[in-house]
């Protein structure tokens, strides 16, 4: 039943469709889109030398990190950063008194050590007349003789340590290694300074290099003395420059699989630049293909790059694209969305029409 009921109603739908038509009721036919005028142009597949982006920072070409030979309580802070500083230049002073107390304590600890030097020798010679009179033993002599020799190393030990206590003495002053700039101070008055304690950091002045770190697949084109572009992120005004390899690490980091790499900036000393500063170098690298297309011809929408492509009917259609850089020329590297060989509109306002017909313009 069901079956001849949808047979009917099936030859009832095809017998209508004449009388439709009779009665002036044409289904519309599908509107022609209005032809496009462009320019056109080719995505052009090129084989171009690569270069790679290396981030990095700037540094001084000497840092240190200063710090006092002993414990003491700071007095007096001389230095603040920013400070341009001599070598040799007092940092920050530290209470002597503790120092002082060590180097009397040696010097009593050596007068005793010659105090019982002189016994021991004394005592020494007294056996070796008594032996000669066979009035003492072998043994007692050598006890003595070992007596005098162990008060005389005590006594070196001793002239050491009221050397060691002397310098330090003196070693209240905590003083710039070299002549520089103050970066760092880590110290007030009153602190407790203890060796290994950092108290300042003095960079040199001047010099300065870009630290990067390049992949350990291209080290092998670079070596110290090796030139490489550099621009500074906050400089643009100096646009790019020359920076020379003056040191490359020995040995990659295993998390990164990436090599340190130090370039002297040269002509940028004068500048006094600031260590820390962000930059870029670039890095040559092994050609690879590349399909360029004219600026021109990328079109955004929503965030989207798009491309219009004349089919080979002749027809408008449109593509997403992934883009790269710009390169020399000023045209724009595509990624992705292209295979090359493809003819491109230019110079469009929007994405033309699914379809429409495309006319060249000079």
């Amino acid at each position: 039943m069901t079956v001849t009921r949808i047979a009917g109603t099936a030859m009832l739908l095809a017998a209508s469709l004449p009388a439709l038509a009779c009665c002036g009721h044409e289904l519309p036919p599908a509107e022609e889109p209005a032809a496009v005028r462009a320019t056109l142009a080719i995505a052009e597949r090129l084989e171009l030398a690569a270069t790679v982006e290396l981030p990095g920072t700037t540094e001084a070409a000497r840092s240190a990190v200063v710090a006092s030979r002993v414990m003491a309580v700071v007095t007096a802070v001389r230095a603040q950063v920013g400070d341009e500083v001599n070598a040799g230049q007092v940092l920050a002073e530290l209470d002597p008194a503790a120092s002082r107390g060590q180097l009397a304590q040696a010097q009593g600890a050596l007068a005793q050590a010659r105090a019982a030097l002189a016994l021991a020798e004394t005592n020494h010679r007294r056996f070796q007349k008594l032996a000669e009179s066979d009035a003492a033993s072998a043994l007692e002599l050598d006890l003595a003789r070992t007596q005098s020799e162990q008060a005389q190393g005590a006594v070196r030990q001793a002239q050491g340590a009221v050397e060691a206590a002397a310098s330090l003495a003196g070693d209240t002053r905590v003083s710039a290694p070299f002549a520089g700039t103050v970066a760092a101070r880590l110290v007030e008055v009153g602190d407790l300074a203890a060796p290994g304690r950092p108290l300042f950091t003095v960079e040199s002045a001047g010099s300065r290099r870009l630290v990067v770190r390049v992949p350990e697949s291209l080290l092998g084109a670079l070596a110290p003395g090796a030139r490489l572009p550099v621009a500074l992120d906050a400089r643009p005004d100096l646009g790019r420059v020359t920076g020379t390899v003056v040191e490359v690490a020995p040995g990659a980091d295993p998390a990164t699989h990436s090599v340190q790499v130090k370039l002297d900036l040269g002509d940028l000393d004068r500048l006094g630049l600031p260590s820390g500063y962000s930059g870029r170098a670039w890095l040559p690298a092994a050609p690879r293909p590349r399909i360029a297309v004219p600026a021109g011809a990328v079109l955004r929408r929503g965030g989207l790059a798009l491309v219009a492509v004349r089919d080979a009917q002749g027809r408008a259609t449109t593509r997403a694209v992934t883009l790269g850089g710009e390169l020399p020329d000023g045209r724009v590297e595509v990624l992705s969305g292209l295979a090359g060989g493809e003819t491109l509109l230019v110079g469009l306002a929007s994405p033309p029409p699914l379809g429409a017909p495309v006319e060249s313009r000079p």
